[in-house]
């Protein structure tokens, strides 16, 4: 179900109503319904995925930590992941259902059950694993304590990123590989899969996987309540592009009571309605422009790939951030916070302060994940560790070379800065005057070099990205112009948009409109709506990093 889909508010509107009649319990219990609904609504069989993912790690998280499950502890996971597998991966729901509108649809109960076996594979296996696991439950637990934590941290790891790598990288890997052997001479006998993509299955593998690591270093406690835990896992506001949370921070506001206020509910509520103008008003406005430019076989120049670039750089921050203020500004009616994921990352003046602005979540999970256990800054490796992060996480991003070379350029910016301060450090004071004129610069400059990284990050092959880097470096400022303007929303939308953010980033305040006069607040939120309003005109836009 998307944000700015017709669905969601009506969605969202019975949820919160019914939300605000439940007691604690009951109110959880509705939130994991609603965030089954809401991830089902693609697809029914991802929600067998992300089940799947909870129960291996609410098991591993108590097998770490206290090295013993209840029956009801064992019984209650089993139980889940069968039903799961039989409602969202045997039975055949989209055979059987004749009519699927809201209100009125009838099922051929003899097209809902498989007639062969292979149609009952995943149910016949997942039964296996239940009872090879609760035999292997004893001789595991008596482990010494060190074995046992590691192992089921390694299976907690495995189990995520090999669900992760079938879907999202198996056919990526495959596909390089007959690429690479097959000019060698070499025969290659490899099977593509035929297999979708599940929406946001990098986000909450990371959420997953963070949980069980914390709980292995001894920074979380294990929880014993699996419903509870499942929603950590697929809270709806955030399930499928972020932030990704930590469980040290998310957990502990699910298992307790929440208390709603009115402050923040109506922050909640702007946030809602600022995130769908970033994504309705701008992003879904300007989309065609960079559209005309890269999905385009027709000739292209210079003007066009530098402005379908920055405007590329425009539309993948407002639907993202968007999307992250839409989240958290539905997270904060339900009375849940959520972590903050951009901090205006176009006025970063180098790498390490934009990774500090920009998908906030990623960046510190690859830090503190990934970049300190290699050995973070220590003597000799910094380099080494900063490109590996980084490729990595340009991996994360996507199964494609374009992705892995950005990751790559993101990572010798990171090298390339450190080295510059390392040489030329001073501890020279310049003047007020003359320190402002270097940070414009500096700001200048690194966006220049953030654009070129989302050419890299946007291209749709490796010819693309050299036909149109040799473009900008031999035809420099040819002026002619093919890209296709932007819809009357967005040339509107835009610019409001910058000076937006530019009176926020002087007043160092996300709610800076607050003290504005109830006059000039009334304007703001009347332009807003207004060029929200033109924008709902332009064809809707999946958010980009749903593909992620």
């Amino acid at each position: 179900m998307l944000f700015n889909s017709i669905e969601f508010p009506i969605f969202l509107i019975f949820t919160y109503i019914a939300y605000r009649i439940l007691p604690f319990r009951g109110q959880n219990l509705l939130l994991l319904i609603a965030s089954y609904i809401f991830y089902g609504w693609w697809d029914e069989r991802f929600l067998f995925l992300i089940v799947l993912s909870t129960t291996i790690d609410f098991c591993c998280g108590l097998m770490i930590e206290t090295g013993r499950l209840s029956l009801l502890e064992r019984l209650v996971p089993s139980v889940y992941l069968i039903l799961a597998s039989i409602l969202f991966a045997t039975l055949r729901w989209e055979n059987a259902i004749l009519n699927n509108s809201f209100l009125d649809f009838s099922i051929n109960w003899s097209e809902l059950f498989p007639d062969t076996l292979s149609g009952w594979a995943i149910l016949i296996t997942i039964l296996a694993l239940i009872l090879l696991a609760n035999l292997a439950y004893l001789p595991l637990s008596r482990l010494p304590q060190n074995k046992r934590k590691k192992f089921f941290l390694i299976v907690s790891i495995f189990a995520n990123l090999g669900i992760l790598g079938i879907f999202k990288y198996y056919n990526f890997f495959v596909d390089s590989a007959e690429s690479i052997l097959d000019p060698l001479g070499v025969q290659t006998s490899f099977s593509s899969l035929n297999i979708i993509l599940p929406v946001g299955i990098s986000f909450y593998t990371f959420q997953t996987m963070s949980y069980t690591i914390d709980i292995y270093k001894n920074q979380l406690k294990a929880t014993n309540n699996f419903l509870d835990f499942a929603l950590f896992v697929s809270f709806f506001p955030q399930l499928v592009a972020g932030p990704i949370e930590r469980a040290s921070e998310l957990l502990p506001r699910i298992l307790s009571p929440r208390k709603l206020s009115f402050k923040q509910s109506s922050r909640g509520l702007y946030l809602i309605f600022f995130g769908l103008f970033k994504k309705i008003a701008v992003a879904d406005s300007i989309a065609k422009s960079v559209n005309s430019i890269y999905e385009t076989s027709r000739q292209v120049y210079w003007l066009d790939i530098v402005l379908a670039t920055f405007i590329f750089a425009i539309q993948i921050y407002c639907d993202f951030s968007g999307y992250t203020d839409i989240a958290r500004g539905v997270s904060k009616l339900f009375g849940i916070e959520l972590m903050h994921n951009f901090n205006l990352p176009y006025f970063s003046k180098n790498p390490s302060e934009f990774w500090q602005r920009w998908h906030i979540s990623l960046s510190t999970w690859l830090r503190d994940y990934l970049y300190i256990p290699l050995g973070g800054n220590r003597k000799g490796n910094v380099y080494r560790n900063l490109m590996i992060t980084m490729v990595l996480g340009g991996l994360w991003h996507g199964a494609g070379w374009n992705f892995v070379l950005w990751g790559f350029y993101q990572g010798s910016l990171l090298c390339i800065y450190r080295l510059r301060n390392k040489v030329f450090s001073s501890k020279t004071v310049l003047p007020k005057s003359w320190s402002t004129v270097n940070s414009l610069i500096a700001t200048l400059v690194f966006f220049i070099l953030t654009c070129y990284g989302w050419l890299l990050f946007r291209a749709n092959s490796f010819e693309q990205i050299i036909t149109f880097t040799q473009i900008l470096f031999t035809d420099t400022a040819n002026f002619t112009l093919s890209i296709d303007k932007p819809t009357l929303a967005g040339l509107f939308g835009l610019p409001l948009l910058i000076i937006y953010e530019f009176v926020e980033y002087f007043n160092k305040s996300a709610t800076f409109y607050l003290s504005f006069p109830a006059v000039i607040r009334g304007i703001l939120y009347g332009l807003l709506t207004t060029i929200m309003i033109m924008g709902m005109s332009n064809e809707p836009e999946q958010f980009i990093y749903f593909q992620f």
